[in-house]
């Protein structure tokens, strides 16, 4: 058979909160019902997402999920990004909700994927369809190597705090020999686990490190979303 359509079903702690917050991303709310049951249905496109209310839903516990899978990735989540800024003056990183950078990762077969945190704790994670045809290069550098492991805890398992870890006994030991890009990367992504943690002073001493790396003119333009995030980052932090 074809032409099945499965959709989610996900808890929230107020109907009204979850719609306003999907109508910041650019969602339709197409039904919204108080009685006999709260439940309301946001779409986007061909998305759709379900939501019931639960009184005592504990947003730090919920163990509601999904994945999307959409045709781009990145245009989904600048669209995400600029309803943020426009309702917050900033992309949320920490806290709930938030929202993670598009990243490909290892564990994902090179997918550029990244997650949203809904009010209600619900993590949507967003995937293209395919394997990028492109493997990204390799890392050369341990603290390379590190810092895709790192990506994996930190964006696939929300594990921020051991992210952080292995990140920092890594960039601790990183010597003159790693490519400026590889470290570079390292610091801007450490960065955003520390605004994702709270420790915005830690945040402002990594985005100063990478501010003072010898980047050369054809490094910055490998690197524009990734010197684009720090700025956002430091931009979040004043």
């Amino acid at each position: 058979m074809t032409g099945e359509t499965t959709i989610p079903l996900l808890p929230c702690r107020s109907i009204d909160e979850t719609a306003d917050f999907y109508r910041m991303l650019g969602f339709t709310e197409t039904l919204h019902q108080t009685r006999p049951n709260p439940y309301t249905v946001v779409v986007k496109d061909d998305i759709q997402l379900h939501f019931f209310g639960v009184d005592d839903l504990d947003p730090e516990n919920t163990y509601g999920t999904c994945i999307v899978i959409v045709p781009d990735t990145g245009a989904l989540f600048d669209r995400f990004a600029e309803g943020m800024r426009a309702e917050h003056g900033k992309l949320l990183v920490s806290g709930i909700p938030r929202v993670t950078r598009p990243r490909k990762r290892a564990n994902t077969g090179n997918r550029a994927g990244f997650s949203l945190v809904d009010p209600g704790g619900n993590v949507i994670r967003f995937f293209p369809a395919d394997e990028d045809a492109e493997r990204a290069t390799k890392p050369t550098s341990k603290l390379g190597r590190t810092l895709v492991t790192a990506i994996v805890l930190g964006d696939a398992k929300g594990d921020g705090p051991q992210a952080a870890k292995i990140l920092d006994a890594t960039l601790a030991k990183a010597g003159p020999d790693t490519p400026a890009t590889e470290l570079a990367e390292a610091l801007a992504y450490r960065a955003e686990l520390a605004v994702r943690l709270s420790d915005h002073p830690r945040a402002r001493d990594l985005l100063d490190r990478l501010d003072a790396l010898p980047l050369t003119p054809a490094d910055r333009t490998a690197l524009t979303p990734t010197l684009t995030a720090a700025a956002d980052l430091r931009t979040q932090l004043t």
